[in-house]
């Protein structure tokens, strides 16, 4: 099992409520719709009156069984419609992904 992970910002001017309506309602369908995608997660960040804000607007997880598969997903049709569709709702200057190893304990 590969994980890949991508810290996504929101685009200057774009609220958090119009990010996340646009990631939900857009984003989402398109990227769960990639070949070979074994579970797809998303996290956002809460308030929390303790702590600064992340400075990121959703961490997203995608899982393939290995290597070869998510290169495959990326390469499809389907890979394409959702890489083209992260640049319309992130800033892609700041938003970052890569392929990690995850360790438990």
């Amino acid at each position: 099992m590969v994980k890949f992970v991508v810290v996504v910002r929101r685009k200057p001017g774009t609220t958090h409520a119009e990010f996340r309506r646009r990631f939900d309602e857009i984003h989402v369908p398109l990227a769960r719709r990639l070949p070979n995608l074994v579970r797809y997660v998303r996290n956002f960040p809460t308030d929390d009156p303790l702590r600064p804000p992340p400075g990121w607007d959703a961490v997203v997880e995608l899982y393939f069984s290995d290597r070869d598969a998510m290169e495959s997903a990326w390469g499809s049709a389907a890979g394409r419609a959702a890489t083209a569709d992260l640049e319309i709702c992130a800033d892609l200057s700041s938003t970052s992904w890569a392929l990690v190893e995850q360790e438990e304990g």
